[in-house]
């Protein structure tokens, strides 16, 4: 066998705890010493850093690598042991025959071994076999122990801290938590994940790898059971946890319930109407809709079979929402909103509960499903059966928004004129948040002939408080 013009280096390493890339390092400095050796010239390293070769992930160094000997690109591999290259047969037999295809030898740091020989290969193939099964005892064992951690409340060890956590999974990290109570704060008063990831991109706010937030991100950071001190395990609450709460067990059931909300009002395109939703027509009761005609955007009454409104209603959008956004921050200042909201704080539900109930109703309802889809009964006694728990389930999902629209507003009381010095430097999403915490709706009337602006009687306001 020729000796390679251009080989290649592979250094793998499962787990870097502290994320240094200190293992790889330490296999390609062997690797090269070992080429030097050989004689051979290295064209290029490829390096999976903390990537399993025994759980059939994808490893891009690895697959690229494979590329570049089909291509001819490589002829020739180098790596430090058997195992770091692959720990499953049947990955073994599939480099192998890449490499007989591409006369392409293999040489480990560790060991003499041939793998292009009879003798080598029937070596390469015990090494694989005894670390595939290596692998699966490691796995067990680690699943053990992990099951045991979970138990105990302890924190999960990986290779990235989680958010608001020192490494060690327990310490709260001061300015972090700040930040996650910020954004539940915002995300409850009615905030998208989007206008979130933009305000923190704004502020130089970084994830603990530091990069840009992503929107998923946001909301699995805000919806994890770890920041309400719960420990979770393979999808579910196993317990408490060991760890202080960043949030309370309240605020996360209302984070969710916010999240289906959301989720059932399928809000993808970004807003351009602050009072999209918040007003109805005085004629007919039915909803105004955003509409934009040479550039002016109004809300109008839309006739016709698919909204069916009187079509006699329609106000220019910038004055009302002016209007009404003034209303708004000067009634978050009013005493009597402070004393209406401490009274209804008295009278709030139990909001665990209800979260319990709601998934209670959700598992039976899949249960049923599952039951129908079996055939176990008719097509009859399966609506009659869904019916009451589905009214149930609407009910309590409704008592649950009214209990969240309540807790959102009280983040804004008092708040009003300093809310107002601000106004304009605001997202809109941020900006309809605070309206819809305060305002259920409002109900406009028909204009006066021959009148070129908005008459203040013409709007009237419905709170919520």
């Amino acid at each position: 066998m020729t000796t390679p013009r251009a080989a290649a280096i592979y250094a793998r390493i499962s787990l870097d705890a502290e994320g240094e890339a200190k293992g790889v390092k330490r296999q390609v400095a062997d690797c090269r010493k070992l080429a030097a050796d050989l004689g051979w010239t290295v064209a290029e390293e490829y390096v999976d850093n903390d990537t399993s070769a025994y759980s059939g992930k994808p490893r891009p160094a690895y697959e690229r690598m494979l590329a570049d000997i089909e291509s001819g690109t490589v002829d020739g591999v180098l790596i430090y042991n058997l195992d770091r290259l692959t720990r499953r047969p049947i990955e073994f037999e599939q480099f192998h025959a890449i490499a007989a295809r591409t006369d392409t030898p293999l040489r480990c740091a560790t060991g003499d071994a041939d793998y292009g020989t009879e003798d080598g290969l029937l070596m390469g193939r015990m090494q694989a076999a005894f670390a595939a099964k290596e692998s699966a005892a490691k796995s067990r064992r680690q699943k053990r122990k992990n099951d045991e951690k979970a138990a105990a409340g302890l924190p999960h060890s990986g290779s990235q801290r989680p958010y608001g956590f020192e490494r060690d999974g327990i310490t709260h990290v001061p300015d972090e938590v700040a930040v996650i109570r910020m954004m539940a704060e915002r995300y409850l008063a009615g905030e998208s994940s989007r206008s979130l990831a933009t305000w923190l991109d704004a502020e130089g706010i970084r994830t603990v790898n530091g990069k840009p937030w992503r929107t998923n991100v946001i909301t699995t950071l805000l919806l994890s059971p770890r920041n309400a001190g719960l420990r979770d395990h393979r999808g579910e609450i196993v317990g408490p946890a060991v760890w202080d709460p960043i949030l309370t067990t309240d605020t996360r059931n209302r984070l969710l319930a916010a999240r289906d909300a959301k989720t059932t009002s399928g809000r993808r395109t970004p807003r351009r109407y602050l009072l999209s939703g918040l007003l109805r027509c005085a004629l007919c009761g039915h909803p105004l809709y955003s509409q934009a005609r040479q550039e002016v955007r109004r809300y109008v009454c839309v006739s016709g079979p698919d909204h069916g409104g009187c079509g006699r209603i329609t106000i220019t959008a910038p004055p009302v929402e002016g209007l009404l956004a003034d209303a708004v921050l000067y009634r978050l200042d009013t005493p009597e909103l402070a004393d209406a909201l401490a009274g209804k704080a008295t009278r709030s539900v139990d909001t665990d509960a209800l979260s319990d109930d709601l998934s209670a109703d959700r598992e039976q309802l899949d249960d049923l499903a599952a039951r129908f889809g079996r055939k176990e009964f008719s097509m009859r006694e399966w609506m009659a059966a869904r019916k009451p728990i589905e009214e149930r389930l609407q009910g309590n999902e409704r008592r649950l928004r009214r209990s969240m629209n309540t807790s959102s507003l009280a983040a804004f009381v008092g708040q009003g004129q300093a809310l107002a010095t601000q106004w304009d430097t605001l997202n809109l999403t941020r900006q309809a948040a605070i309206v819809a915490a305060l305002l259920d709706h409002a109900v406009i009337h028909p204009a006066t002939p021959g009148a070129r602006s908005v008459d203040p009687n013409r709007v009237s306001p419905v709170w919520r408080l």
